[in-house]
């Protein structure tokens, strides 16, 4: 096939014609074609706006490495945008560019993911850029790129972590969280150490491992004739050899039996309290409370934390709460910045007690109300958009990874509305333990 793509589709000029009728607001059809290669493609048509967004997903991320050769998934991240066989370093953005279109990329433990949005016209030159670097990246690549970009990613960890306020202690909690040898237990970045030890036969050996088409899947959502968008796929897609099938990770459940205790000293000049739990894993039974137990706490000024800390007794500066499921294991956190002159064990306490008052009490039915509220609205304007980071085209790729199911909208919003003040109280008890956790203490450097 000849890979060169027209200059004229991308500089063309752009003629925008909405057209289709609205789809039942929690019902996202889709059509799912696998093929020869391995490679899944959902394809879903919505006409409200003349744009469509492409996303790509590699099922690899920090988690597939190994100790030793860690930031691997995170580098691929730049590596993927320097240039392949048929797209010269530079051509990606500017082709994008011209077609009036935007991309970007993320890596977390599990996985990595690509998207373009751009104007529905330019749908097939997106397909063409990202098939491009799934079936080519390597003849483009050179060991000055992965020179450069070696150093772009340790540059991008000492303004995130190394040199940043509060940094290290993201680097510590997941160390001190997951035993030894755990896929989560480095840091998605990397170790200067390793990143500096990478070779490019690694790196080629990384994508030749997972960045094949049976190891990705393809959503195409947006302004788009179903039948066209499959031939196109199909087109710039077909040609590129399956890899040998990937092994999804099987490690055994982590438990954390008793409590560990960590201080940093950093250039700050308020001391930071985090703690932090292991809970289920993304899409267990007990994760959507622990989501609403998290918004119970620190989900806007009325929360309890908020309240008890930030606007009550004004101890603390800020406080958060989350839940951060994972595919093989969770986390929930809670993070709390002092107000100057107060001490992190006087933060600590007040967060204990508000802890225990859910353990032992269930919220009352007008605080959960609040917070299934908000969630139902944020389900419903994430569907609002086909692109960029919550958009439809990312979550039906997410959800298609996860459960196997891409229209996944309405059962994941019902397990948050089946959520009952009972079952808060008893996920608060079960996972957050008083003496199961993580406690990490940043504080000021001495003269600060």
């Amino acid at each position: 096939m000849n890979r060169g793509f027209s200059g004229a589709v991308a500089a063309a000029l752009l003629v925008f014609v909405a057209e289709g009728a609205a789809q039942s607001p929690l019902e996202v059809p889709y059509r799912l074609v696998r093929l020869d290669n391995g490679l899944s493609v959902i394809l879903h048509q919505d006409r409200s706006v003349p744009v469509v967004s492409v996303n790509v997903w590699y099922r690899v991320g920090s988690a597939n490495e190994e100790p030793g050769r860690t930031g691997l998934a995170h580098l691929f991240e730049h590596l993927m945008f320097e240039g392949s066989k048929h797209v010269p370093t530079g051509e990606f953005d500017r082709l994008l560019e011209a077609a009036g279109g935007s991309n970007n990329a993320t890596a977390d433990n599990d996985r990595t993911f690509y998207y373009e949005d751009l104007p529905s016209n330019a749908l097939e030159l997106a397909l063409y850029l990202e098939s491009d670097r799934m079936g080519y990246l390597l003849e483009g690549l050179s060991q000055e790129t992965l020179d450069n970009q070696r150093d772009v990613v340790k540059n991008e960890r000492r303004q995130r972590y190394d040199d940043a306020p509060y940094g290290r202690a993201w680097l510590e909690l997941d160390t001190l969280l997951f035993p030894a040898g755990h896929p989560y237990s480095w840091s998605g970045i990397g170790s200067m150490a390793d990143l500096s030890a990478t070779t490019f036969e690694d790196v080629a050996r990384f994508f030749r491992t997972y960045y094949v088409p049976n190891n990705a899947s393809v959503s195409v959502a947006g302004d788009i004739d179903l039948d066209e968008a499959e031939r196109l796929v199909r087109k710039w897609f077909s040609e590129i050899p399956r890899g040998t099938p990937v092994e999804p990770l099987s490690v055994s459940e982590p438990a954390l039996d008793r409590v560990v205790r960590k201080t940093l000293t950093d250039r700050v000049q308020i001391p930071r309290l985090f703690l932090a739990w292991l809970t289920p894993k993304a899409f267990a039974a007990d994760e959507p409370a622990l989501e609403v137990a998290a918004a119970i706490l620190a989900d806007g000024k009325g929360s309890r934390l908020n309240q008890a800390l930030v606007y009550g007794r004004e101890l603390a500066q800020d406080v958060s709460a989350y839940q951060d499921g994972r595919a093989l294991a969770g986390s929930f956190q809670v993070i709390a910045t002092a107000k100057p002159g107060v001490s992190l064990d006087t933060i600590q306490a007040a967060i204990d007690h508000e802890l225990d008052r859910l353990r032992t009490t269930p919220p009352d039915a007008a605080e959960l109300a609040r917070v299934i509220n908000g969630i139902e609205a944020s389900f419903y304007r994430a569907m609002e958009r086909v692109g960029s980071y919550r958009g439809k085209a990312l979550q039906l790729n997410a959800y298609y990874n996860a459960v196997g199911e891409p229209d996944y909208f309405a059962a994941d919003l019902a397990r948050y509305k089946a959520v009952t003040p009972a079952a808060v109280q008893a996920a608060v008890a079960q996972y957050l333990s008083r003496d199961r956790r993580v406690e990490l203490q940043v504080v000021p450097e001495e003269g600060r």
